[in-house]
């Protein structure tokens, strides 16, 4: 539950998470054994409507109790109900008794976002042994209580037609049936920093065989960069186990100086080319296996502003960290120390927070402080921003006698060498007047940035970046770790600049969320796929063009496309674009369309 804000914090809750994991193993990805589905495809449908009340985050708008009586007079609708909160388990065993009581076989909700409960309610069918594809459920939270708060009467109205409409889809349903596919339980994880250091032993922990691939000659990633954190904890020893432990673990097997330079397959029978950069073995390795994690990192920006690396005096933060650890001697000498925040942050080309930076800047200048009480210590900022529970750092800076000066950023900090001197200068808008500092050292906090290799991978991937180039989750709330494509996760600095208690955190998730995968011998496809009517079908290739997911292919033996329904996510595009119309994606065929459009007009 608890992010562990030290290392040693860290590497007990590594130890605490693996274990629960594995304890979990049997139960928590054990599936859900389900009674025999009826069968009712010659029964006349008998359609059961719950409209949810939702406290009055529904009904404070909507008038419930009337979209209920219109429901009954919709036809083949045989049971219509008002509940105060339809996701709730008492709830859900009312769906149950209802449909055994009035021998329902389809079943409709109507209450917020089908993303968020549409599971949980296809659930409830499944135990009260009706398919799960046969339910409908209309959104009159988002669509009409939310959006029309001021208007009840028309919210009424709006909600009235989308059961309606409901009603109409769910009278043309029929039951859609999975498929099995094996799964190489095996996983691969794509680098070799603290995420993906973590992420192969928590997944290797489970008893699975785990392959990590990093691209440099040694493991450890941005840990090399970091000497102790913010508590003096050193990282050095915290990086050494951790790699001591990874390469003694008799289910994980490392590459280093290697890189990816092919990626086939689908979730759960991935086939990946793995290449050595030695010049003396360019050898390649294939490696097969179920899932994918992405812990790429990320890189410490290298600035070309404020002299560095045109003057030996002007530093990063982390080349401070390395002669602060090094050589203490020559921090007690130092007189004047200035930092500038916001290197290659928050910029034009650089609009984000790297969010580290701050924490960082304040720990290196108590330590200067620690080492030299006489050493003046200057912190040039835009907005201090010591992330997390890291506000205490910042007064202890301020106790220690840290001077921080803030700076807009129209009036950013100029750095001249005058006669071998090197000056700071800096308009203090709470003085209203320019401050001159002659710097023994100058110190920059560098920002976090993507490395270019990003794009490259993600090609291989086929999975998306944001605007950044970081890696681009699923959804940040319902899918944090997931990658749109099924069977493939990140952790770490892969998707956002962040801390090392944060980064163990994700890189255990997304160790989870692979273990949920491979823990089966089968997987499940999804029912509703795209399916292809050979008949039909001229072969021209659309479909294959626009399907991002490379679920469907154009035969060049029959000249027809087929699609491999495990890659399928049930997108529609293929169908959209096929000009004869020969790809249907089931349980959203045309007439099911049609026949809700004609339900609204």
């Amino acid at each position: 539950k608890d992010i562990p804000e030290t290392v040693t914090e860290a590497t007990g809750a590594a130890s605490a998470v693996s274990s629960q994991l594995a304890s979990a193993r049997n139960t928590l990805v054990r599936p859900k054994v389900y009674p025999p589905f009826r069968d009712v495809s010659g029964e006349e449908p008998r359609i059961g409507v719950f409209i949810c009340n939702c406290g009055i985050n529904i009904g404070g708008v909507v008038k419930v109790p009337s979209v209920v009586e219109y429901a009954l007079t919709l036809p083949n609708v045989v049971y219509a109900d008002e509940n105060l909160f339809t996701c709730s388990q008492d709830t859900q065993q009312k769906i149950r008794t209802a449909i055994d009581e009035h021998k329902l076989n389809r079943v409709i909700v109507a209450s917020c976002t089908p993303r968020t409960h549409e599971p949980l309610f296809q659930e409830t069918l499944a135990e009260a042994g009706l398919n799960p594809y046969l339910f409908t459920m209309a959104n009159i939270r988002d669509q009409c209580s939310w959006v029309h708060m001021q208007e009840p009467v028309e919210a009424t109205a709006k909600a009235e037609e989308l059961v309606r409409m409901a009603v109409a889809n769910s009278r043309l349903l029929r039951p859609l049936q999975t498929s099995s596919q094996a799964i190489v339980q095996k996983a691969l994880v794509i680098g070799g920093g603290l995420a993906g250091m973590t992420a192969a032993l928590a997944i290797a922990d489970q008893g699975f065989e785990t392959f990590l691939v990093e691209r440099s000659d040694r493991l450890g990633g941005n840990l090399f960069h970091l000497r102790y954190n913010e508590f003096g904890d050193d990282i050095g020893t915290y990086r050494c186990k951790l790699e001591e432990r990874l390469r003694a673990h008799p289910k994980v097997k490392v590459f280093t100086g290697a890189e990816l330079t092919a990626v086939t397959g689908y979730v759960g029978n991935y086939r990946t080319t793995v290449r050595k950069s030695d010049l003396s073995d360019k050898s390649d390795t294939v490696l097969e296996h179920g899932v994918i994690v992405v812990a790429t990192g990320a890189e410490e920006y290298r600035p070309t502003e404020f002299l560095y690396g045109k003057d030996e005096r002007v530093k990063t933060q982390t080349e401070l960290e390395a002669m602060l650890d090094e050589n203490p001697d020559k921090a007690k000498e130092l007189k004047h120390v200035v930092m500038v925040q916001c290197v290659g942050s928050r910029e034009d080309e650089h609009p984000w927070c790297s969010r580290v930076c701050c924490t960082e800047a304040v720990k290196n200048a108590i330590r200067v402080k620690q080492q030299n009480p006489k050493t003046n210590v200057y912190i040039l900022y835009r907005d201090m921003r010591t992330y997390g529970f890291k506000e205490a750092l910042y007064r202890d800076a301020r106790e220690a006698g840290v001077m921080f000066v803030r700076f807009e950023p129209e009036t950013k900090p100029e750095v001249t060498n005058a006669e071998g001197k090197l000056h700071v200068s800096v308009y203090d808008p709470v003085l209203q007047r320019r401050l001159g500092i002659n710097a023994d050292l100058l110190v920059l906090s560098a920002g976090v940035v993507p490395p270019k290799s990003n794009h490259e991978l993600a090609q291989l991937l086929k999975v998306p970046l944001n605007e950044d180039g970081f890696f681009l989750e699923a959804h940040m709330k319902l899918r944090p770790v997931d990658f749109t494509t099924r069977g493939v996760f990140m952790a770490g600095m892969a998707h956002s600049p962040r801390r090392i208690p944060e980064t163990v955190a994700q890189a255990y998730a997304a160790a989870a969320r692979a273990c949920s995968i491979i823990s089966h011998k089968e997987l499940s496809t999804e029912a509703v796929v795209a399916e292809v009517n050979p008949r039909w079908c001229q072969g021209c290739g659309m479909c294959e063009e626009i399907c991002q997911y490379e679920a469907v292919r154009l035969n060049p033996e029959t000249g027809k496309s087929e699609v491999t329904a495990v890659l399928c996510q049930g997108c529609g595009a293929c169908a959209a674009a096929c000009p004869s119309e020969a790809i249907k994606l089931k349980g959203f065929e045309a007439k099911n369309i049609i026949s809700m459009v004609d339900a609204a007009l």
